[in-house]
């Protein structure tokens, strides 16, 4: 870390603050833009030499002893703030804001420290440089509230002292944008991003890098939103500028392609999405490494292209290295540890294995809940795949439960229409449809069929899923003719997909 943060070459725009950085550095090895390990090991050893410190061979970590560290916290006890701002600001230049799968293992490990250095501080007596860093080593396990709270810190700061428009002020809205989208709350990330976005272009080129990266996250929360045409839309555009500005194996042109795959999986444009994950999948696995976070989330999106094509053992595959990948990588509570696990889930469930993917999604629910709270839309959707496990077991009185409570959030917290909701008005319809509650099941089966064909369109898959689920209900009623109505419409459709 010492070493590192000695070679950093990220500039503090505090000079005291730089200049206690420097000569602690100094002492410990630090020479002008290099590292003497020499010096380092010396400074240890006279450490060592009067017991204050110990190393471990085998796993070469340095340790203090219990009764040291509680000597000096108490010698410090006046000085004690400012030495763990010097600390903390030294974690912080020891990475940069990269995300090579180096980055993330040696951010995952500085949490612990990082959490027990800040815990004696207040935010406003943080750096804003050192708070940008601490917030993504927060954001990469997950913590996202704590993230925020330094990032609306950095923001305000960057505000009061360099104004509304400076490029510093404006990338500190982003990454606060981003922690917003993060936690689901994509309306006040839209609100940032477009304010963003307008400063940018008036001061910037439309190809300018910084352009382009915010036209880039506004599309992710159109796609967090549902909103995927208007992603599409702005996606493709990114492909092509990026593509001509960065070149085609740039990371950054790598995740425009990602979202836009994303876009036609969510549409159910199977095929298209397959074809361009896997030239992707190759493409980041020279590019960023085969275990970095973007590899493995494009390997999921693959999976469920594979899925969705009825292709469950190729999709399983898939999961099962990604899974195994996220937990050994980023931890079992990790966001992206829990995607996949629920991703694996989903497949089990298709495969009618129904006790393994309850197990998973069961885990996923509690996790959800703990690390997120009962609200947060990744938790909702825990909530919708556990009780369609449950449908499928015939445990319908606990699938009703589940769907209900689902139902009301998602209503109240994303929108009455967004496809979250609409796949769990569809998916409640057929619970009440077997309960033998026909009418209810028709009502809401209408209900969403309609809003699924002004949102997602005609033909899209889940419109289609929707439209035969009503004839099902219909066919329970006794309407045989609208029944058949339906089914032929979606049988008409789905030709014209194939043959197109």
């Amino acid at each position: 870390m010492f070493e590192k943060a000695a070679v950093s070459q990220v500039q503090l725009d505090d000079p005291v603050l730089r200049d206690e950085v420097t000569n602690l550095l100094n002492q410990l090895g630090k020479q002008n833009s290099r590292w003497s390990s020499w010096t380092f090991q010396k400074a240890i050893m006279c450490l060592g030499s009067h017991s204050l410190i110990e190393y471990d061979h085998q796993n070469r970590t340095y340790s203090i002893h219990p009764l040291v560290h509680q000597w000096s916290g108490t010698t410090l006890e006046g000085n004690r703030s400012p030495m763990q701002n010097l600390i903390l600001t030294i974690i912080a230049l020891s990475f940069s804001l990269t995300f090579t799968d180096e980055d993330y293992k040696y951010r995952h490990k500085l949490l612990k420290h990082t959490a027990n250095t800040i815990a004696s501080l207040k935010l406003e007596d943080i750096n804003p440089i050192v708070g940008t860093h601490i917030a993504e080593i927060y954001s990469g396990a997950g913590r996202f509230k704590d993230a925020e709270a330094l990032e609306v810190m950095v923001m305000e700061k960057r505000k009061r002292v360099l104004g509304d428009d400076h490029p510093d002020t404006l990338t500190s809205m982003v990454y606060l944008a981003s922690t917003y989208s993060q936690q689901g709350r994509w309306s006040e990330a839209e609100a940032l991003y477009t304010v963003v976005l307008e400063k940018r272009k008036l001061v910037l080129e439309d190809d300018h890098p910084d352009t382009l990266m915010t036209m880039r996250s506004f599309a992710t929360t159109y796609l967090s939103q549902g909103r995927w045409k208007e992603a599409e839309a702005l996606l493709v555009v990114m492909v092509e500028k990026d593509k001509r500005t960065l070149g085609d194996d740039h990371p950054d042109t790598l995740n425009s392609m990602a979202n836009l795959a994303s876009t036609y999986l969510y549409q159910g444009r199977w095929k298209e999405a397959e074809r361009l994950q896997v030239v992707l999948v190759e493409k980041e696995k020279r590019v960023l490494g085969e275990d970095h976070l973007g590899t493995l989330v494009t390997m999921g999106n693959l999976a469920l292209a594979y899925k969705n094509q009825g292709r469950l053992d190729d999709a399983e595959a898939l999961e099962l290295v990604r899974l195994e990948k996220s937990k050994r990588l980023l931890g079992d509570d990790h966001p992206e540890t829990l995607i996949a696990m629920g991703n694996l889930a989903s497949t089990h469930r298709e495969q009618g294995r129904l006790k393994d993917a309850e197990a998973l999604e069961v885990l996923v629910l509690e996790k959800r809940k703990h690390l997120l709270g009962d609200e947060h839309p990744q938790t909702l959707r825990a909530m919708s795949n556990l009780a369609l496990t449950y449908w499928k077991q015939g445990r319908l009185q606990d699938a009703v439960t589940l769907q209900l409570a689902t139902m009301e959030k998602t209503r109240r917290l994303l929108r009455d229409d967004h496809p979250w909701t609409l796949e769990n008005m569809a998916n409640l319809a057929n619970t009440y449809r077997d309960l033998g509650r026909l009418k209810d099941a028709e009502a809401l089966g209408v209900e969403a069929m309609e809003k699924m064909k002004r949102v997602l369109g005609d033909d899209h898959l889940d419109t289609l899923k929707s439209m035969l689920s009503l004839a099902a209900t219909y066919r329970d009623l006794g309407r045989l003719s609208d029944a058949e109505d339906l089914e032929a419409v979606v049988e008409e459709t789905r030709n014209c997909r194939e043959g197109s």
